[in-house]
């Protein structure tokens, strides 16, 4: 067990989530999905800003001509470099919100939705891409949460948060098969929410209610474990000019006393190494 953790912002997100690399604007981006914020942070500089989206947002990502993706409660939206925003998917659903998200090797979303009261099967996981076009890949989620690939792109891994497993499947074409268990959480440790995958494939998983991150090798082994100071760490990524710091969300949303940090973006220098992250193609 490590920690080495530092505050990279301190603030007050009710349920910070999605952190993400952007390269070629050298920052990070995450989310308060209650909040209904984009926050950006450059290291570098120090340097922050915070958007108001107006709707509850899931996920933000970059795309590869500039701007952010949105997924938000009643789809996915475009910001474009200019600011401008217009949907690229509008379907609203009575009682559903957008939460995680992420860019495959081919530069398509794979959008996860969950219901707000979390009723188990009311979510989905679908694949949109640079056009607009969605194919539902899985319709029986309850929390679609953490979802990301193996370097060489072959396999996905994959979170809903009440299974208390991180699964994985073949990967080809856009298409994934043959789900099997490459972990379990075990009761008494959290539940598994946000995850990224490093260089050498191995899986970065944070643990709601478990105040961890944990790594697991591609073979399903713990090979370690980050303690934090908060109870409800919500995902991770490898961020900075060499991929080596992991980026922490935090949630302070549901707790009765929440602790000084919780809400906040945490960092642990020099973690790990990261694999470099596609930018949304459209």
């Amino acid at each position: 067990m490590s920690a080495g953790y530092e505050v990279a912002v301190r603030a007050e997100a009710a349920l910070g989530e999605g952190p993400t690399w952007d390269p070629a604007g050298g920052r990070l981006l995450w989310i308060d999905i209650l909040g209904s914020r984009v926050h950006t942070y450059e290291p570098g500089s120090g340097r922050r800003t915070v958007r108001v989206t107006g709707q509850h947002v899931g996920a933000v990502k970059p795309r590869v001509g500039g701007g952010l993706v949105l997924n938000l409660r009643d789809g996915v939206a475009l910001l474009d470099p200019d600011d401008t925003f217009r949907w690229l998917r509008h379907e609203p659903v009575p009682g559903r919100r957008a939460n995680d998200a992420a860019v495959a090797p081919d530069g398509a979303l794979w959008a996860g939705t969950m219901r707000y009261d979390e009723a188990p099967g009311g979510g989905s996981l679908s694949r949109i891409t640079g056009d607009g076009a969605a194919h539902t890949v899985l319709d029986d989620v309850t929390i679609s949460n953490g979802t990301g690939w193996s370097p060489d792109g072959r396999l996905m891994y994959y979170v809903d948060t009440p299974t208390r497993r991180v699964d994985v499947f073949d990967h080809r074409d856009g298409r994934i098969s043959g789900r099997r268990t490459l972990a379990v959480v075990e009761d008494g440790a959290g539940f598994p929410d946000g995850l990224t995958v490093d260089a050498d494939g191995c899986v970065w998983v944070a643990l709601w209610d478990g105040a961890a991150v944990r790594r697991y090798t591609p073979g399903g082994d713990l090979d370690r474990v980050v303690a934090l100071p908060v109870p409800r760490p919500t995902a991770c990524a490898f961020g900075g000019p060499d991929l080596t710091d992991l980026y922490i969300t935090t949630a302070a949303t549901g707790l009765a006393a929440p602790p000084p940090l919780a809400g906040s973006l945490l960092v642990v220098p020099g973690a790990g190494h990261g694999a470099a992250q596609p930018a949304f193609a459209g």
